[in-house]
């Protein structure tokens, strides 16, 4: 070549959860487990697929006027609709009133994306700039997101590193002290890293300072009946700031909850104040989806379309989602009973107080990395994955916390 542009070029910073899956492939240890990846796994440490979608699948594939045609560019109609009733409920006023702009997009990750550009080409911001504010912490991927979009991240307190839990004046306080009409990222439910929740009294307290503060709420809603194993409660947070009329958007993933992590099924759902104004949010969002993706993928959204718009499916496919929430559930019980069965130093009932996918685990880098090097890969932050946990391997693990801690 004549000329090298990119001779300068750094190496860019490694993505840790790559690392942990690429030092977890090639360790030879038997006892092995990796607990940095975000999906959900069976007993056996294996991946499940859900019945419902090994079904849903199978009478798809035997249609044999399914195409491979395109996609609109705002996606599948029938499956943004239903995925906006599944999330704000068959009776959500704002549905009725056409006051939801639904789009399909590439899962939650590409209406995170979506929606960030749709705020900086089209939100009134502040004075102080197009910030948005953040969890401390949040998903690792808000921050490279937020800024390709355009947008500048600021953090908020939400966690308390003394508590392993939440704290809710510093988030109450960083709501009340931001500029009015501030965006403000929240979790719908099973807070990813740290799976801690505000109540649902915490909640009613703080849409009170959102109202009077005239904040815009963008929420990241990746694990819906993945929390409690209930799809409507795990959408209360969601239904109550858009019951109060608060100026939102959600992101919507079928990720988890389905257990489709590859087909990437998504929707972006932005809440206005009249019908006029939701047909012109959709048409500028479509232009915007079209500029990058064109069209969102078929077969996945055809997936969830069918579960959700079949009434014997739709029940089965609640079955599964309480079976996965529930065993999350059982095994932050057993964890946390090895623990204070060992005796290990420290308190672990945050353990069984948090929720969903992810715990904090309050352990230091250092103690992360010593678990690492005994062939446990998590996050340096302490964050595991527990449903890589199950009965073959969790007193092992317990014993391993046990060690480095008392180390």
């Amino acid at each position: 070549m004549t000329y090298d542009y990119f001779a300068c070029l750094p190496l860019a910073d490694r993505d840790q959860i790559a690392g942990l899956n690429e030092g977890f492939a090639t360790d030879s240890a038997p006892h092995k487990v990796n607990l940095g990846m975000g999906t959900y796994k069976d007993e056996n440490g294996k991946p499940w697929v859900l019945p419902v979608v090994r079904k849903a699948s199978a009478i798809l594939a035997a249609n044999a006027d399914l195409d491979h045609e395109y996609n609109p560019i705002s996606g599948i109609p029938e499956f943004y609709n239903a995925a906006a009733k599944l999330i704000f409920g068959p009776n959500s006023k704002a549905i009725k009133e056409g006051r939801v702009s639904s789009t399909h997009t590439v899962s939650g990750t590409g209406s995170n994306q979506l929606g960030a550009l749709f705020l900086q080409h089209f939100y009134d911001f502040p004075s102080s700039g197009k910030k948005i504010h953040v969890p401390n912490p949040t998903w690792v991927n808000h921050d490279p997101l937020f800024r390709l979009a355009g947008l500048e991240p600021v953090e908020y307190a939400y966690y308390d590193p003394k508590t392993i839990g939440l704290d809710f004046p510093g988030f109450k306080g960083s709501l009340e002290q931001a500029e009015e009409g501030s965006v403000f990222l929240v979790h719908a439910c099973a807070h990813n890293p740290t799976g801690v929740d505000p109540t649902a009294e915490q909640w009613e307290e703080l849409v009170e300072v959102i109202l009077a503060k005239k904040h815009f709420i963008f929420i990241d809603a990746a694990y819906q009946g993945f929390a409690s194993g209930d799809l409507d409660k795990d959408a209360s947070t969601i239904r109550l700031l858009t019951d109060r009329n608060v100026p939102l958007l959600v992101c919507q993933s079928f990720s988890k909850n389905a257990g489709l992590y590859g087909q990437r099924v998504g929707a972006l759902h932005v809440v206005t104040a009249s019908k006029a104004i939701a047909h012109n949010v959709h048409s500028q969002v479509e232009n915007l989806q079209r500029a990058q993706i064109s069209c969102p993928p078929a077969w996945g959204a055809r997936v969830v379309t069918l579960i959700l718009n079949t009434p014997e499916l739709f029940e089965l496919w609640k079955i599964d989602v309480k079976m996965m929430a529930d065993r999350i559930k059982a095994i932050r019980k057993t964890l946390r009973a090895e623990l204070e069965k060992l005796g290990t130093p420290g308190t672990w009932d945050h353990i069984t107080n948090q929720i969903g996918m992810f715990s904090y685990t309050g352990l230091t880098p250092a103690q992360s990395r010593a678990l690492i090097d005994k062939s446990y890969y998590l996050l340096t932050s302490g964050r595991i994955s527990m449903s890589s946990l199950n009965e073959h391997n969790v007193a092992a693990f317990a014993k391993a916390i046990d060690e480095v801690v008392r180390a």
